[in-house]
């Protein structure tokens, strides 16, 4: 088993990682300085072969605030790229995800009241708590309690991500860009991690458990898709007899995956799905115009209900959205698309049970 080295270097030397995703300027550089002061050095900064950092970003900055040449770092061990990277976002992330025993806290905060900590050259208030006589450290872990409570929540449901200057329509849908694309082929998001083929477009018509998985942790499946030619946006469902609640619910989704991928740098396609009627009065907000736009046929041929439903929702598609290019997966329907480009791309399952006689 290999261990860690460390080793001390020119600060210099050191490189950020240019997409790190966490704040650490201000008070939590200003923190870490102070610790660093009275304390010392005492955990590296672990960086990979080429000394770009992969934890330790605000410790970097804390020592360049105070001047200092040499630093201590260690190199990972027997790590891929592509567990650096979910390393790096990992670390970031569990922080938030501990809380404070306030009986033990307590007691421990306690036995330093009998202690003259001018002796030891250092203020307690290195350790980012409140040391007052009035016991407003209490009153600060109760609030920084209820901080971690609220981004938890701001976490589960994505917000930190919503921009609500980049919306549109009664439900405030986030907004997409439109883009003039075609790929030469699409790929399911099953086989991103496993079987990534980035020549291809990543699409997301499949059973919704497949990608709840990017809503739950976009970032880091986001970054996976960086090098492809394109994606479309997640196809959630909207069954007929799905509340309209949730049907609203997963038109947000998919429009706020979209702009962050968007964000990103990704090329992205929006994927546009209806149900009946009724939800024709959100299902196209955030949606560009003279765009390419993604739609899927599969379940359509059923019967004749799930095609005219599926008709009404391309014309009304059409009538507002105006689209140059239609990328319909899933195989021909009899459907008079005029004089748009439509490019047709096969259920890959489908396919494959064809192939083995099924």
């Amino acid at each position: 088993m290999n261990n860690l080295k460390i080793e001390y270097v020119d600060i210099g030397t050191i490189k950020p990682y240019c997409k790190n995703a966490r704040h650490n300027d201000g008070e939590a550089t200003e923190k870490v300085a102070a610790s660093i002061k009275a304390f010392g050095f005492q955990q590296p900064i672990l960086v990979d072969d080429n000394n770009v950092i992969i934890t330790g970003h605000t410790r970097l900055k804390a020592a360049l605030s105070l001047g200092i040449d040499k630093i201590p770092i260690a190199h990972a061990v027997n790590l891929t790229e592509e567990q650096i990277k979910a390393y790096r976002l990992a670390d970031n992330r569990v922080a938030e995800y501990s809380t404070w025993d306030k009986e033990l806290l307590n007691i421990e905060l306690a036995e330093f009241e009998t202690i003259d900590m001018s002796q030891f050259g250092f203020d307690l208030s290195v350790t980012g708590l409140d040391f007052g006589e009035d016991n407003s450290e209490s009153e600060q872990i109760e609030e920084d309690t209820e901080d971690f409570h609220r981004d938890t929540t701001i976490n589960q449901y994505n917000l930190f991500d919503y921009d609500d200057t980049r919306t549109d329509g009664k439900y405030n849908m986030p907004i997409l860009q439109g883009v003039d694309h075609i790929p030469s082929d699409l790929q399911g998001f099953n086989y991103v991690l496993n079987k990534p083929d980035t020549s291809k477009g990543v699409h997301f018509f499949l059973d919704d458990y497949q990608f709840e998985r990017i809503w739950q942790r976009p970032d880091f499946y986001i970054e996976k898709l960086l090098d492809f030619d394109c994606v479309l946006t997640p196809d959630f469902s909207l069954y007929l007899d799905m509340p309209i609640a949730m049907q609203v619910w997963n038109i947000y989704r998919s429009r706020l995956i979209g702009q962050i991928m968007q964000d990103y740098g990704i090329t992205v396609i929006p994927t546009v799905s209806w149900s009946t009627k009724d939800s024709f009065d959100f299902c196209f907000d955030g949606l560009p115009k003279n765009a390419t736009l993604a739609v899927s046929t599969i379940g359509v041929k059923q019967n004749k209900e799930q095609f005219q439903i599926w008709v009404d929702g391309m014309d009304e598609m059409i009538k507002r959205l105006s689209p140059i290019k239609i990328i319909v997966y899933g195989g021909k329907v009899e459907y008079d698309y005029k004089s748009i480009e439509v490019v047709y791309f096969d259920n890959a399952t489908t396919e494959r049970m064809k192939k083995n006689g099924r």
